[in-house]
C-alpha cells in the first residue's frame, strides 16, 4: 500500500484515530498500537493546557509520541473566532502548528458551519498553520477550502458518532475529482465494512473515533479497522473489474475440446 502524504509529511498508515470517548486510557494506548496509526487527534479545549505545561499527568501520556504525531483539533467551537483561538492555544502549548479545524454550525447534527470554516481556514493558513478542515460532503466547498490553502479536506461520511457509514458516495467521488489535496473521510463510520468501502472509493485516508472507542472491544475493532483500510486501499489501487448486467465465463470457450 502506498504512503499518505499531507503537505510535507509522509505516513505509512492511512488510518487516523481520535482520543475521545475511551472508557480506559490503557485500552486507548493498546488500540493505537495495534491500529498502526501514526496520527491521532486531541481536542485542545478538553486538555488542561496549564497542567500540560507543568508536566502533570494527562491523556497525552498515553500516546507514544515517538511513533504517533498529535493533531490538535478545535472540537466544540461554534464560530471562526473560537476555532482560531483554540488553534492558537494548541500551538502555544507546544502541540503542533497542524490543526484539524472544526467549526460546528448545529448542536443537534454537529454539521459544520462552512462559511465560518472557510474564514477560519483563511486566517490560520495566513498564520502558518497546516489546516485540515472538517467539512460537509460538498465538492464546491472542498474546492474553496483548497484555494484557501487547506492541506487536505475532510468531508464527513455521516454525522459525527452516528456509525451510519458513507451516506453519499457520489459526493465523496465528486470531491476527489474537485481537489488535488488529500481527501480524508471524517466521521460516521461504524464498522470495518464502512471503512473498506470508503477506501475503495479512492479517498486518501480516514479518521474515526467513536467506532473504535465505543466498540465492545476497542482493541479488536482497531485491528479490524487497520486491516479494512489496507484492504480497501489495495483494492482501489488494484482497480476493480467493471460491473456488468450479465454473466461472463471464468474460462474462455476458445480452445475447448468438444
Amino acid at each position: 500500500m502506498s504512503a499518505l502524504t499531507i503537505q510535507d509529511r509522509e505516513f505509512s498508515s492511512r488510518l487516523i484515530l481520535g482520543t475521545g470517548k475511551y472508557d480506559d486510557l490503557e485500552v486507548m494506548r493498546t488500540a493505537f498500537e495495534v491500529s498502526g496509526t501514526q496520527l491521532v487527534t486531541v481536542a485542545v479545549r478538553r486538555i488542561d493546557l496549564d497542567a500540560v505545561k507543568e508536566g502533570k499527568p494527562s491523556l497525552l501520556d498515553y500516546i507514544d509520541k515517538e511513533k504517533i504525531a498529535i493533531l490538535p483539533n478545535t472540537a466544540g467551537c461554534y464560530t471562526a473566532e473560537e476555532a482560531v483561538r483554540a488553534a492558537r492555544l494548541g500551538r502555544a502549548a507546544g502541540f503542533s502548528d497542524w490543526v484539524k479545524l472544526e467549526v460546528i454550525g448545529d448542536k443537534k447534527t454537529l454539521l459544520p458551519d462552512n462559511e465560518d470554516l472557510l474564514r477560519a481556514t483563511e486566517t490560520l493558513v495566513q498564520e502558518g498553520f497546516t489546516v485540515l478542515p472538517y467539512t460537509n460532503d460538498d465538492p464546491i466547498m472542498a474546492r474553496k477550502l483548497e484555494a484557501a490553502g487547506a492541506a487536505a479536506v475532510m468531508p464527513l461520511a455521516a454525522p459525527i458518532g452516528s456509525g451510519m457509514g458513507i451516506q453519499n458516495e457520489l459526493n465523496i467521488q465528486f470531491i476527489r475529482e474537485a481537489v488535488t489535496v488529500p481527501v480524508i473521510v471524517d466521521a460516521g463510520v461504524g464498522t470495518a465494512s464502512d471503512t473498506c468501502r470508503a477506501m475503495e472509493l479512492g479517498i486518501d485516508g480516514i479518521l474515526m473515533n467513536t467506532a473504535v472507542a465505543q466498540a465492545e472491544d476497542p482493541v479488536k475493532m482497531a485491528e479490524a479497522m487497520r486491516d479494512a483500510v489496507t484492504a480497501g486501499r489495495l483494492a482501489f489501487e488494484a482497480g476493480r473489474i467493471p460491473k456488468k448486467p450479465y454473466a461472463s465465463a471464468s474460462s474462455p470457450e476458445e480452445g475447448v475440446v468438444r
